[in-house]
């Protein structure tokens, strides 16, 4: 069975494993969608209408509103790979959210997931 490139995946069916991921941490719901509003420039009603449209992953980070300028600040690694040497904007653009997920998630304060 092939499996499915990330771009074809629907970013609401990823979004509940983000908020797991982080509340098995003591995380929260509340701070994921803080970091993907930070992130993307969608609103919260926004967010929500892209989840309900059950969008993939490509149209997500396309339709995003205003990309923050400060990601370029995300550095280290994901899944083994220096973000800064993705080349593929797409891809890059999924790992930054990654990354950020996993920092939350590792009890990283909201302010320096941020970069405040």
């Amino acid at each position: 069975m092939a499996r499915r490139s990330i771009n074809e995946m629907s970013f609401s069916s990823v979004f509940p494993l983000y908020i797991e991921k982080v509340e098995r941490k003591g995380r929260t719901k509340d701070e994921v969608i803080e970091i993907i509003t930070w992130l993307t420039g969608y609103s919260q009603e926004q967010l929500k209408e892209q989840l309900e449209k059950n969008v993939n992953f490509e149209t997500f980070f396309k339709e995003a509103p205003k990309m923050n300028p400060l990601r370029t600040l995300i550095k280290g690694r994901i899944c083994g790979v220096k973000i800064e040497e993705i080349e593929d904007p797409f891809m890059k653009e999924v790992r930054y959210l990654d990354k950020l997920i996993d920092e939350l998630a590792k009890g990283k304060a909201m302010d320096k997931i941020l970069r405040r």
